[in-house]
């Protein structure tokens, strides 16, 4: 079965770490904020995904080649238009009879997809929220989708979308999306996934929903820490330091150096960094980044960085240098 993944989005929320890698390879608890789908998805059964790629796309396309053997085929998303357009340029790419799961490439989500995979019909995940204004939400009688309102400014519903669409067949998908553009329908500007899949449900296509209690944003510093937090407790083994002390849940890239620190808990150390009479709590740390003679807690520090001093918080991008005296 395929999947669709857009990535295309620049990801500004995530400044300066953005700037010169995409969201989606930014590290949280080990690895980049893609491999913790695709793992998912193949551990469901999916062989071949359609990545949608447009900011520093290069480099998704890159990783992703090098570290999964799935057949995946690359669409280049020049203007983002919404989601629903980005859909619309991999109409060539998908079969009208398949069915297709989409999901969306910038949150980590915690569900067993393989009973959603064999739904008789489409199925969408989705999540109660306090404030629905920012999501589609679904309009329920308790198991059917009534309607799909995106962002509404009025409360209709509680039951945020939260980017799992599992649909029985892609080609109604397709001729609702070729019907929002043909007629310049959008909403906010965009066109809108959920406006295709509104179209569906009025042309009579059931519609169901499924619970995602473990659906972790990524988009903000805050959320990419928090979110480090909630994937680290899932046990990762961390060897022994000699003359530093690990306090757990932690994760330590196995060719990363360090000498007289304390390293966690909730923290995240990447490949080749080098951290040397620190402490560090609740941060993520990038590849080849160096860490020396400070305390840092809540902070994100970028690849090839190098942080010394004693600053408390700091939130910097790659190959950035801060001095403190």
């Amino acid at each position: 079965m395929k999947a669709i993944i857009p990535v295309a989005g620049v990801g500004t929320r995530l400044r300066p770490h953005t700037f010169s890698h995409p969201k989606v390879l930014l590290n949280v608890a080990g690895k980049p904020i893609i491999g913790h789908i695709m793992d998912k998805l193949i551990a469901a059964g999916i062989d071949e995904a359609i990545v949608i790629v447009g900011y520093l796309g290069y480099m998704v396309e890159e990783w992703l080649l090098k570290n999964y053997s799935i057949k995946f085929t690359f669409i280049n998303q020049p203007e983002r238009l919404g989601l629903a357009h980005a859909l619309w340029m991999c109409k060539s790419s998908v079969n009208d009879e398949e069915p297709l799961l989409i999901i969306l490439g910038d949150t980590i989500f915690d569900v067993d997809l393989e009973p959603i995979l064999k739904s008789p019909v489409s199925t969408l995940g989705v999540k109660e929220v306090e404030d629905p204004r920012r999501f589609g939400v679904a309009v329920t009688d308790g198991g059917k989708i009534l309607k799909l309102v995106e962002k509404p400014d009025t409360l209709v519903s509680k039951l945020a979308i939260v980017g799992l669409y599992f649909l029985h067949q892609a080609g109604t998908l397709f001729t609702s999306i070729d019907y929002l553009i043909d007629n310049k329908i959008t909403t906010k500007g965009e066109y809108q996934l959920t406006d295709a899949l509104e179209l569906m449900i009025e042309g009579g296509e059931t519609f169901t929903t499924f619970p995602v209690t473990g659906w972790y944003d990524c988009g903000k510093p805050e959320t990419l820490l928090s979110t480090n937090e909630i994937l680290l407790k899932k046990n990762i083994p961390v060897k022994e330091y000699p003359g530093c002390i690990i306090n757990e849940p932690a994760f330590i890239a196995k060719n990363a150096a360090l000498e007289n620190a304390i390293i966690g808990p909730n923290t995240t150390i990447g490949e080749n960094a080098v951290i040397s009479n620190a402490i560090i709590k609740d941060s993520i740390i990038g590849n080849e980044a160096r860490v020396s003679n400070i305390m840092l807690d809540h902070s994100i520090v970028g690849n090839n960085a190098v942080i010394t001093g004693n600053p408390h918080e700091i939130n910097i991008g790659d190959y950035s240098e801060i001095r403190v005296g």
